[in-house]
């Protein structure tokens, strides 16, 4: 219970947090009000970049969704150019993360980070579909045991300005690992092929735990 309503938080929260406590302490030093307010806004920071432990399913016919948040696209789509798969049709499907959402991203499937590849780009709205080209976003390539590919991309948002990354190429993963997170309202797309599409759109999913596609 204690874990459920306190749990611990990224280490990337740590400074944002340690700064609202010392704003909202000197401002209640001054005005009740106000201070008030930045309590709130406290209590969000620290809940904003919550790290709860997640527990997957542990079995690589399924896959787990990479982010907490809503659905807002499942689609047949060409894979990333970036990461030279434009010629190969993928199933993706599209998360939208609010400000409310834990943050904290996860691999759906274990295997091996074959590949990753930053690159800068614009703060458009994330659930705007040219987010996916325009944004500044990070890929992932995760290959799995038995060959076979799954392509995440972080993608930064209107007010999101840091995309974490927190494993390094040739890195094995297991399903529901961290694997990032990123700051302040963003989308994560995962593309796949092989695997039934178990989710739906306009469905809320938790990272590391919702099953979004199946064999």
């Amino acid at each position: 219970m204690f874990n459920t309503i306190f749990p611990k938080i990224h280490k990337e929260g740590y400074k944002f947090l340690a700064i609202s406590i010392l704003i909202t302490f000197i401002v209640l030093l001054f005005s009740n009000f106000f201070g008030s307010i930045l309590i709130l806004i406290t209590v969000w920071v620290y809940y904003f970049f919550r790290d709860p432990e997640r527990y997957s399913i542990n079995d690589d016919k399924f896959l787990v969704s990479p982010a907490d948040g809503l659905i807002t696209d499942i689609s047949e789509r060409s894979g990333p150019v970036e990461l030279r798969l434009e010629n190969t049709t993928y199933t993706k499907i599209s998360i939208f993360m609010n400000v409310f959402n834990c943050h904290v991203n996860r691999t759906p499937i274990s295997g091996k980070v074959e590949e990753i590849y930053y690159k800068p780009g614009k703060f458009l709205n994330a659930s705007l579909d040219k987010a996916s080209e325009e944004n500044e976003r990070n890929y992932f390539k995760i290959k799995t045991s038995n060959g076979e590919e799954i392509i995440i991309v972080q993608i930064a948002g209107l007010i999101a300005r840091r995309i974490v990354c927190q494993v390094e190429q040739d890195q094995e993963l297991k399903q529901g690992e961290r694997i990032g997170m990123i700051r302040f309202g963003s989308r994560v797309d995962i593309y796949f092929k092989n695997k039934n599409t178990l989710a739906k759109l306009g469905q809320n999913v938790v990272a590391g735990e919702s099953l979004i596609a199946g064999v």
